[in-house]
């Protein structure tokens, strides 16, 4: 558990990295600073429950806004045939990028539930 950690705790922090460029770093670097220090807490045995609901209760209202958004994901995959990810981000085509925002907290949501049931797990 504690090596799962420490690999998305450097993940996360490359990620935040990566949206440097992105149309909207100020929202999507914190985010993924603030998942790679719960990873970090959680690799030194430092978990906390209530973050980790309160991560996921994020991730499940901003994935639903971003799936129902007029350029988001359910208009990716229906009107716009889920064409490629990792073409380049155009303004003219941003349900791209909602729908990468979507993958991500995807990734950040499955890392956060499998934590919480690691540590349910453990402290059962």
């Amino acid at each position: 558990m504690k090596l799962f950690n420490f690999i998305f705790t450097g993940l996360f922090v490359l990620f935040a990295l990566l949206q440097i460029n992105d149309p909207d770093p100020y929202l999507w670097i914190p985010i993924y600073l603030f998942v790679a220090l719960l990873c970090f807490l959680d690799a030194r045995g430092k978990y906390d429950a209530f973050s980790h609901v309160g991560t996921l209760i994020f991730c499940f209202f901003f994935g639903l806004k971003l799936l129902l958004a007029r350029d988001g994901v359910m208009s990716w995959l229906n009107e716009h045939q889920a064409e490629s990810l990792v073409q380049s981000m155009k303004a003219t085509k941003p349900w791209i990028e909602q729908s990468r925002e979507f993958g991500g907290l995807l990734i950040i949501a499955i890392v956060v539930t499998i934590n919480i049931l690691l540590n349910k797990k453990i402290r059962s």
